[in-house]
């Protein structure tokens, strides 16, 4: 049992209130407690009803393979901030079956999805559950530990084949069908009927009521994307319309999706460091920042002062650049095409110059280490940075801020647009700007807070309608609070090393558990790791706002119009990298 475990007076609440389903879990390096299956929604309740853990953040699942037993692992918050309640029910894996929260919190409805698709626990009282990252009838569920993909060589790297033998081989050409695929047993290409989209549009279908009572009309399913420019990558919204106004709609996701999880099991823990990057690719300092702090917290160590300064500073250029992004192309969505994103790109040029001065690259920056970093900064690069902070980013912001905020065509399009309540948000366990535009103001940096950000002054930026006008607002106003932010770091950044240790190839990280979580430009970014004291993770899981944030959009657009809802997905402003993984 953890000290985290043995401090919280809610584990002992439970306990004594459930007395027969909930027991601590005493594995050393592991917290949070465990219920049976059949107490969890009860359990769940209690946390919210009574004790105020309104807010569920995080949802997978752990496979103990060779053991006859799999784990789904849930994390809570209060809205109001706070430290977390971590609760597991084990299951047997040859019939992995628990009741569904989705009634209690809607915001779990993708996350049980996608444990259903690549571990094959099933969610009893689910309301709409088929795969989502995978395609119906794909064979098995790939994040099981005895799941083996065509092309599989070794369980974990590195590679004997690659070291340090160094004799690497397109392993496509050793298989049949010369790609990596595989089929089903007794699979017959000729007999298989593609039934998933028939199954998205029943679900869709279900919807009762018309969205008039004055005409009535036929109802009609439409697919916006996947290849649709204005759905942000490789992304499918399937819409129930009647007339022009929305009545339901399912976002389609996977069209990307390439196993990031099972791929950072198979690497060492630093290997995994890289890979971060291609998630929020729009963000990789961010995805750097929460990772490593995830994996320092199971290793129980902490960075240099200097170390934790850069980190922040770099964080926070992160944001700038994301949200200035993000703010060019809602113009782009609105119909301006593409000259208010080409100002927007200017400013984030001159950001990814400083990134790629740092780190070596522009958006790949891999830049953290467990500790620190991976080199200093320069006095000419600090210098760089401070003109960017002090002289040119607030005057361009506050350009975009003259030339946007009240344009009347943009105040058209945007307001009472996509309106999401406080309350909707916390049950739909949105996070990030959406969130704060829905008047909550719940930000890591003060609820939670990691790194250095306790010490520093700063606002949360907060709007009250929930719309998608606000949520721009959000966004411009964080600017100017990282902008604040990082002079501050700037003043105050000490001398000394940017490692605390030697730098090592092979990292050991002891037997245990971390969840660990920052603040990113969409919200919170969670990474929830096991490990059993070995060179690579037993479990690696990355808990992605940008996917998460999707959970609320079929509310947000229910009686919108259809132009409507493009600029909707863009106040959402996720990335596909992050959402498919």
């Amino acid at each position: 049992m953890s000290d985290q475990t043995t401090l919280h007076p809610v584990y002992s609440q439970l306990m004594k209130r459930f007395p027969e389903s909930v027991v601590v879990d005493d594995r050393p390096g592991f917290f949070g407690l465990v219920v049976q299956s059949n107490a969890l929604p009860s359990v769940a309740a209690e946390l919210r009803d009574r004790m105020g853990f309104d807010y569920c953040s995080s949802v997978t699942a752990v496979d103990d393979f060779p053991e006859e037993k799999m784990e789904v692992v849930y994390h809570f918050f209060k809205s109001v901030g706070g430290p977390q309640i971590e609760l597991k029910v084990f299951l047997s894996r040859e019939l992995p079956e628990l009741p569904s929260l989705a009634d209690l919190f809607p915001g779990v409805e993708l996350q049980e999805r996608e444990v259903w698709d690549l571990f094959g626990v099933r969610f009893i009282g689910h309301p709409d559950l088929r795969r989502i990252l995978m395609w119906e009838g794909f064979d098995g569920h790939p994040l099981r530990k005895d799941w083996k993909e065509p092309l599989y060589e070794e369980d974990v790297k590195p590679f004997k084949s690659r070291w340090p033998e160094g004799k690497g081989e397109r392993k496509e050409l050793l298989n049949p069908y010369q790609n990596n695929v595989q089929y089903p047993r007794n699979f017959e290409p000729d007999e298989w009927v593609e039934r998933a989209d028939q199954a998205i549009y029943e679900n869709l279908q279900t919807t009762q009521g018309s969205s008039s009572e004055a005409i009535k009309t036929d109802q009609l399913v439409v697919n916006l994307g996947p290849q649709h420019p204005s759905t942000h990558g490789v992304f499918r919204m399937a819409v129930l319309l009647e007339g022009e106004t929305i009545v339901n709609l399912k976002p389609v996701v996977g069209y990307l999706h390439r196993n990031h999880e099972k791929i950072g099991e198979r690497n060492t823990w630093l290997q995994i460091m890289p890979y971060t990057d291609r998630l929020d690719y729009l963000a990789s300092m961010s995805n750097n920042f929460g990772y490593a702090l995830t994996v320092e917290k199971l290793m129980g160590i902490t960075p240099t002062e200097r170390a934790e300064h850069i980190r922040v500073i770099m964080a926070e250029l992160t944001r700038i650049s994301s949200h200035v992004m993000t703010t060019g192309f809602l113009l782009n969505d609105l119909g301006a095409y593409f000259t208010p994103a080409l100002y927007a790109l200017e400013e984030r040029e001159l950001i990814l110059d400083i990134f790629e001065e740092v780190a070596g690259s522009r958006m790949m920056c891999n830049y953290f280490r467990f500790g620190g970093l991976v080199r200093d900064v320069t006095p000419d690069v600090l210098k760089k940075i401070r003109h960017l902070v002090e002289n040119r980013l607030p005057r361009k912001i506050d350009e975009l801020d003259r030339y946007i905020t009240n344009n009347d065509i943009v105040r058209m399009r945007c307001e009472g647009v996509g309106v999401i309540t406080a309350e909707e948000a916390i049950a739909y366990s949105a996070t990030g700007p959406i969130l704060r535009a829905s008047g909550v103001p719940y930000d890591i940096r003060r609820a939670d807070p990691y790194s250095i950000y306790e010490s520093l002054d700063f606002d949360v930026c907060t709007r009250e309608h929930g719309d998608v006008y606000d949520r721009y607002l959000v966004r411009i106003d964080e600017i100017r609070q990282s902008l604040k932010i990082i002079k501050q770091v700037l003043d105050r950044i000490p001398e000394g090393p940017i490692m605390a240790g030697k730098s090592q190839y092979m990292t050991k990280v002891p037997a245990g558990e971390s969840y660990g979580r920052v603040e990113g430009p969409r919200g919170e970014l969670g990474y929830y790791v096991v490990s059993e004291g070995k060179p690579n993770p037993k479990r690696y899981h990355v808990r992605a706002p940008s996917f998460i944030n999707l959970t609320g959009l079929a509310q947000m657009c229910k009686g919108a119009k259809v132009a409507d809802a493009v600029t909707i997905l863009g106040s959402v402003d996720i990335v596909l990298g992050e959402v498919d993984r």
